[in-house]
């Protein structure tokens, strides 16, 4: 239950019913004895600038970004940041950082290739500098010849992308799991799907929010199966 004292933590985004992270987020406030409540928060376009200044007059503690405003918040606060999925509030102004690759922390990799255009996409891009990058409106279809690591930040769910072969490795995003990565599995590839890469990124902004570190094994099983 809500009362005057719990802190806030919001998810922007268009749309957010699907988003497991209020479940994620809710059992780690309450695994580690915080009075805080993580709520999806609906928010247009035309309406985002509005909203962001919106969490601060209303004291939340800070929120996380997705689809389809992640570039947009990067315009809008101040930060060196290319795509923004996680705000801090600080001080009567918003802190924004990306946490959507911290997933790359857990992996061995030397050559990367990118898959997509949008906000993820841009978020391992600025952690992956040196990653060859492909989308369907740019370099089509992709050369995945000398690399061993593939990150599917699509939103294609339906067709197989790419075909990989063994001692490769694929960071699928979305979830449940696309076509892309089960064709992956089914070759022997390792997939990395996109529950485990909610919870990479859902435990660092956790952190960045309170402070505290996050309860992993929690997390995970409020999201899993």
């Amino acid at each position: 239950m809500i009362s005057g004292e719990t802190r806030l933590v919001g998810l922007l985004g268009d749309p957010v019913s699907q988003s497991l992270s209020p479940r994620m987020q809710n059992v780690a406030f309450a695994a580690r004895g915080l009075d805080w409540a993580y709520v999806p928060l609906q928010v247009a376009q035309e309406q985002l600038e509005d909203a962001l200044r919106g969490l601060v007059a209303l004291g939340f503690a800070g929120a996380n970004v997705t689809t389809p405003h992640k570039l947009a918040v990067a315009e809008l606060v101040e930060t060196d940041e290319q795509s923004v999925n996680t705000l801090v509030a600080e001080d009567g102004r918003l802190r924004a950082y990306s946490t959507d690759a911290a997933i790359l922390r857990s992996l061995d990799f030397h050559h990367v290739a990118i898959l997509g255009d949008g906000g993820a996409a841009a978020a391992f891009a600025a952690a992956l500098p040196s990653a060859l990058r492909f989308s369907r409106r740019g370099t089509w279809p992709p050369d995945l010849s000398d690399v061993d690591l593939v990150v599917n930040a699509t939103s294609e769910r339906d067709d197989v992308l790419v075909e990989l072969r063994a001692g490769q490795t694929l960071v699928d995003l979305p979830y449940p799991r696309t076509a892309t990565a089960v064709a992956a599995d089914a070759a022997d590839v390792k997939v990395v799907d996109g529950l485990e890469v909610l919870l990479a990124q859902g435990a660092a902004s956790f952190e960045l929010w309170t402070g505290l570190p996050a309860p992993l094994e929690v997390m995970r099983a409020a999201i899993g199966p």
